[in-house]
């Protein structure tokens, strides 16, 4: 035979192999996309609130360029458990008593504490928040010099924190305070350490109260000290609000079971006192620095998903020790470097954000997690702009709100939560009975367009999703015309079913 003629056909012999192996391997990535749901299998019924947390700090205070967006915001998503944290940056915004009472005088003062705090519960108005004024007046703790703060309100005091021990051991001290404080916006007002009442003329409601931020940041509290200083501060605290329900630890790191064993066990509470609520909190962030995006995929969720396996161990501390108390993680988000450091963020990064809370709040609903709270609704440049969920220049929101709101329009307490199976990790799926139909939730984790085979029911769907095309636009809803899916990277989708 012609030696070119063997060369042609050897050529086409091979084109053809080629073509049956990527077709084989094509019908295989159909076959391992496939979304296989089995409506009736429950495994769990949802119990989590997808929620944020809105932090205290001067582009949130009236008179920002983003204030009044950033409340319309917040407004719009109407969530529940809303978590507000004025902190300890910001020692005049934050402590509403910053220098201790005199014989004859007292600093109390609340026109920075109040002009947030009034906007954050009309904006909230209708729906359950959580209230943790966490800075604790600095004068309360041994220290080795008076800590100074800045007079200008609105200037970062990154050390305002001091001391690791309080001065008033029997803890009146800092009980009284938050009494104080919880009265000035439950009860109209309060009497302070001299006698004189101070009022506000506030009659909030306020559900839930949150003891301290991150006490093991935060002055380094032990998990001992922390236990004592819950049992004084909610003894008083419950005087002013017998009503309000009190949520324990909210705890930055869950490395150490220490903190959960020991406040978890009603053994070491005093008389009358129980355990309602605990917290604690995630954040991934990149394992090396200037670590570029295409690695943050991995590292973003294999962090995420080693956070979960804690939380799975912590449940079951929870269980064993304080069956009744409920669990709410109340910063869920992503930190790429300190506070003050800035710097371009790829679009694409917000996506990558949103698709990992979306990933942490659908594990949390099959755990039994009473609220997933996505952090923050406002950074920016000196304020962790890494983790903003508006874009501090123009006060549009950005993907990470939108996806919240995409979770929070769509999933909720009482949802049903059906078998659903699918033959990749790089795709979350989950099929949810819901008050208003059957969806189907889906993540892609990827920087990659992966495409989805939906089950043979999903005829007349639509979907609605945030992706990389969507940017700072609300979730985009068109109807399917396939059962074919494609999701763009870093897509979060909801595929509705018509019932």
């Amino acid at each position: 035979m012609d030696r070119k003629v063997i060369l042609k056909t050897t050529r086409i012999a091979l084109i053809c192999a080629m073509s049956i192996i990527i077709n084989c391997r094509l019908e295989a990535q159909k076959i391992v996309n496939a979304v296989a749901v089995n409506w009736d299998k429950t495994i769990t019924i949802s119990k989590t609130t997808p929620t944020l947390q809105l932090v205290e700090n001067p582009m949130v205070r009236p008179g920002s360029s983003i204030h009044a967006a950033t409340f319309k915001a917040l407004k719009d998503l109407g969530a529940d458990y809303v978590r507000y944290v004025p902190w300890f940056p910001y020692p005049k915004m934050a402590v509403a008593e910053l220098e201790p009472p005199g014989k004859d005088k007292t600093s109390w003062n609340f026109n920075y504490l109040d002009s947030t705090m009034q906007v954050f519960m009309k904006a909230t108005e209708g729906h359950s928040v959580v209230i943790n004024f966490s800075t604790t007046p600095a004068w309360m703790w041994k220290t080795d010099s008076v800590v100074k703060y800045p007079a200008d309100p609105y200037k970062t005091c990154w050390n305002y924190n001091q001391g690791t021990q309080l001065r008033d051991t029997t803890m009146k001290e800092v009980s009284n305070y938050f009494a104080r404080l919880l009265s000035w916006y439950v009860k109209g007002g309060f009497t302070d350490e001299l006698g004189k009442f101070h009022k506000s003329g506030h009659y909030y409601k306020i559900p839930y109260w949150e003891v301290l931020n991150e006490p093991d940041l935060e002055h380094n509290i032990s998990p001992k000290l922390y236990t004592e200083m819950y049992d004084a501060i909610v003894t008083e605290m419950k005087k002013v609000s017998p009503e309000t329900k009190f949520i324990g630890l909210s705890l930055a790191n869950v490395r150490n079971p220490e903190y959960f064993e020991f406040f978890l066990n009603p053994n070491n509470h005093k008389k009358g006192i129980s355990v309602e609520g605990i917290s604690y909190h995630h954040y991934s962030s990149p394992s090396l620095e200037k670590q570029p995006l295409e690695f943050y995929q991995y590292t973003f969720f294999e962090k995420a998903d080693a956070f979960l396996e804690k939380v799975r161990y912590i449940e079951n501390i929870r269980k064993r020790l304080a069956p009744n108390a409920f669990t709410t993680i109340n910063e869920i988000g992503v930190i790429l470097r300190s506070p003050e450091v800035s710097g371009p963020i790829a679009d694409n990064y917000w996506n990558l954000a949103g698709a990992m809370y979306a990933h942490i709040f659908l594990e949390l609903t099959k755990i039994g997690i009473e609220a997933a709270g996505e952090s923050q609704l406002v950074g920016y440049p000196t304020q962790f702009p890494d983790v903003s969920m508006m874009n501090w220049e123009n006060g549009k929101p950005n993907a990470r709100y939108w996806v919240l709101k995409l979770l929070k329009d769509n999933f909720g307490p009482g949802d049903i939560l059906v078998s659903t199976d699918i033959k990749t990790t790089d795709v979350g799926a989950q099929g949810f009975k819901t008050k208003d139909g059957r969806k189907i939730l889906l993540i892609n984790k990827k920087n990659a367009e992966i495409e989805i085979q939906l089950p043979a029911d999903a005829k007349e769907a639509s979907i609605n999703y945030v992706d990389i095309m969507t940017k700072e636009n609300p979730p985009s809803q068109v109807p399917l015309s396939s059962k074919i899916v494609k999701l763009k990277p870093f897509s979060v989708a909801v595929i509705k079913l018509k019932n």
